[in-house]
């Protein structure tokens, strides 16, 4: 049987705290559904913690909602792409429901580095991307 939405999120602090980072947890969250296992989605989202590899950039939540819309909207077609502006258009969308919720896409500014003020803690960006995320994969 699928997860509900709250299951998922009530798993956010045992993957922390076996070491995923914030893209791991949302992107693995999605394994059964995205059609693959949670290893290859747990490698493929390494490098994107931390605002991206580290660098407080795009929030890694964020962008693992990112590479979930692109492997749950993607034809796989090589030659035509026929689906890229459908796929950029719903991240555009994603992103927009993200930031308006939480102030910012940025790791950065959500963590308040430069001014002090968090804008949304990383487990609340993961919970964020996590629901965000769910309600376009679960409803579909």
């Amino acid at each position: 049987m699928m997860k509900s939405i709250e299951e998922r999120v009530a798993e956010i602090k045992d993957k922390h705290t076996r070491g995923y980072n914030c893209a791991q947890i949302v992107l693995c969250s999605y394994a059964e559904e995205l059609g693959i296992d949670e290893e290859t989605l747990f490698r493929i989202s390494e490098g994107f913690g931390a605002g991206m590899g580290g660098m407080m950039q795009t929030c890694g939540a964020v962008t693992a909602m990112f590479m979930a819309l692109g492997l749950a909207n993607s034809s796989g077609d090589l030659q035509a792409c026929d689906t890229k502006p459908q796929t950029m258009k719903k991240v555009r969308e994603l992103a927009a429901e993200f930031e308006k919720k939480n102030g910012s896409i940025v790791c950065r500014e959500l963590k308040g580095i430069d001014t002090g003020k968090v804008l949304r803690s990383c487990d609340g960006c993961i919970e964020d991307g996590i629901r965000i995320l769910g309600e376009y994969l679960l409803d579909d």
